[in-house]
């Protein structure tokens, strides 16, 4: 008969390696299978990382929930079940969310969730309160809504490891609504916009607006990637923060169709670039000698936004603002549902589009061929004066071309 465990609270001690860092490693007792224990530990972190013991603590709670995992604690904080969380599931070796899915967690966790409800008991937080305390949170219901969701995915991890039965935050109501209708630009601001971006800014809104890939997506570009003989675009990878990962869903990896006016695009501007091996980023930063693509902010801020502001566009312009314009001048052309889900490679849709309709390449092709051809190719015809229009010859009469002919 084996004994029965005993809650640990383990110790923590302030080390000094080989390699001359020092760290935090905590250290416990693990009974074994034939009553015995055995000696454990594990370094939480450098002294760097967390500079205080209390930090340090704080940090060794995740170890501390996973030693006594097979007990039902008395009472579970919330930081604790954070750091536990964080440990699980938003760590490097985790594949299951996305580096950017993980930055945006552990920002409002850091910034919202702890400093609210850290120090309390998972039985002691309320859907009630919960639902009050969001209404006062200074930020959009978008917002709102993201802290709504991690803190219910908090209950969920607590569930699975049966440290609780319950999840208040299903109950609580927050609205997601928009607050103001996104920015897009029209067709018009897009012509006024091309011709005030420089050689590498033209090359990322064309490609931007007219296939709608995200701005890590599209940074993520490689050389090998272009298919000039076929027409498409492979996209494989998607950089955040230089950080190179997954894309965002199995939908976003499906080739993009690559309109022979955009192609040439890119050969001009790959026969301008240092960096133009099948290797390199499309869009390689000289700063890191092409070892990492330019960032995001520093094109947008420098390049794009300066260009707009010289084009006389008011507008705030952001990178998923082209995606939006791309879809929402599919929209305008009246393409189907489905061909404008598949060019946006979005995952979800009804499940009578997602199982019996299937968007044929040329009509996908065609669709971006439309959307180039608004924005490059065709401007607005002028219109004639409406005196102008008026035809010459009396309405009731026939005119001359559509007069009977003579018979001889």
């Amino acid at each position: 008969m084996f004994k029965r465990a005993r809650h640990q609270q383990g110790s923590l001690q302030c080390v000094k390696r080989k390699t001359g860092k020092t760290v935090w490693e905590f250290r416990w007792y693990e009974p074994t299978t034939n009553g015995d224990t055995v000696y454990r530990k594990k370094v939480i972190g450098t002294t760097e990382e967390y500079k205080t013991e209390s930090q340090a603590q704080r940090a060794a709670d995740a170890v501390r929930l996973t030693i006594n995992a097979e007990q039902t604690p008395k009472s579970i904080s919330i930081a604790a079940l954070v750091q536990h969380y964080r440990t699980h599931e938003l760590s490097a070796d985790n594949q299951g969310k996305a580096f950017s899915t993980k930055q945006a967690y552990k920002f409002y966790l850091k910034n919202w969730i702890v400093p609210r409800w850290g120090p309390h008991s998972l039985r002691d937080v309320k859907t009630v309160a919960v639902e009050s305390w969001l209404k006062a949170v200074p930020r959009s219901r978008g917002s709102r809504a993201k802290i709504r969701n991690i803190m219910s995915a908090l209950f969920n991890h607590a569930r699975r490891y049966e440290w609780t039965d319950r999840n208040p935050i299903t109950l609580v109501r927050q609205s997601a609504k928009r607050q103001r209708v996104p920015e897009v630009l029209t067709e018009e601001e897009l012509q006024a916009l091309i011709p005030q971006l420089s050689a590498r800014d033209r090359v990322l809104v064309l490609l931007d607006a007219c296939t709608g890939l995200r701005v890590g997506e599209l940074l993520g570009l490689k050389w090998s990637d272009v298919d000039f003989e076929n027409g498409q675009l492979h996209v494989t990878r998607s950089v955040v923060s230089q950080v190179v990962g997954e894309c965002k869903t199995e939908a976003s990896q499906k080739p993009v169709p690559l309109d022979s006016f955009l192609a040439q695009e890119l050969l001009t501007w790959r026969s301008r670039c240092p960096y133009n091996q099948n290797d390199d980023w499309v869009f390689a930063s000289p700063l890191t000698k092409g070892r990492q693509p330019y960032w995001p902010e520093n094109l947008m801020k420098r390049g794009i936004r300066s260009a707009a502001k010289r084009a006389e566009i008011v507008k705030h312009i952001s990178w998923h603002t082209f995606r939006r314009t791309f879809s929402t001048l599919l929209k305008a052309n009246g393409e189907d549902i489905k061909t404008v889900q598949e060019l946006l490679r979005h995952a979800n849709s009804r499940i009578t589009l997602d199982i019996y309709t299937q968007a044929v390449t040329p009509a996908k092709r065609a669709a971006q061929t439309k959307v180039v051809e608004m924005i490059v190719r065709k401007p607005k015809e002028q219109k004639a004066p409406e005196e102008e229009r008026i035809p010459l010859s009396n309405p009731s009469e026939p005119t001359p071309s559509s007069a009977a002919p003579v018979s001889a």
